[in-house]
């Protein structure tokens, strides 16, 4: 994994709405692999921080916290991705 990659990763880790199943869509990685992942790549502060948040109300990175009426991963305006590229229009 190079480290564009693993920085794409951390960032979607780090944004509220993005699920870990759009992680996994993406990257192949489970949430059990971004948690490990995260523990790894930020300081131990840090760390604790993004996991209170994402065990918190505030964060929707689980689908079951999600309103059923959002059924996509990423904003209809955002540019499509494929592969982690975003296209070129």
């Amino acid at each position: 994994m190079n480290y564009s990659s693993i920085d794409r990763i951390i960032e979607m880790a780090w944004e509220d709405r993005t699920p870990f199943e759009a992680i996994r869509f993406q990257f192949g990685y489970t949430e059990k692999d971004v948690i490990s992942l995260m523990r790894k790549e930020l300081k131990e502060k840090s760390f604790k921080l993004w996991r209170k948040r994402v065990n918190s109300g505030v964060s929707k990175k689980h689908l079951k916290k999600r309103s059923s009426e959002i059924k996509r991963f990423k904003c209809s305006r955002q540019k499509s991705i494929s592969n982690n590229k975003i296209s070129k229009r």
